[in-house]
């Protein structure tokens, strides 16, 4: 029996926006998903665009641009958590 294949994961970044406030994207792609004047605001709805993939990454960055954290949906999409 094959072994069950993982979705592939959509990565997101939420990330200050050159254009003032913030944005959240999805990797590669040049049209927001979200976009707000607090990173409170626009953390949540970019998480609520990669909650409807099958699998997704959100990577928060801070003001300096450097990744603060990062979020699995659903959790068990998570690579670092797999077994080996």
């Amino acid at each position: 029996m094959p072994a069950q294949e993982r979705p592939k994961l959509k990565v997101y970044e939420v990330a200050p926006d050159p254009k003032g406030g913030w944005r959240g994207a999805a990797l590669g792609s040049s049209r927001a998903v979200a976009k707000g004047a607090t990173k409170e605001l626009v953390v949540k709805r970019t998480i609520s665009a990669a909650k409807r993939q099958p699998a997704a990454s959100v990577r928060i960055k801070g003001r300096d641009g450097r990744v603060q954290e990062e979020r699995t949906y659903p959790r068990r999409a998570d690579p670092s958590s797999s077994s080996r």
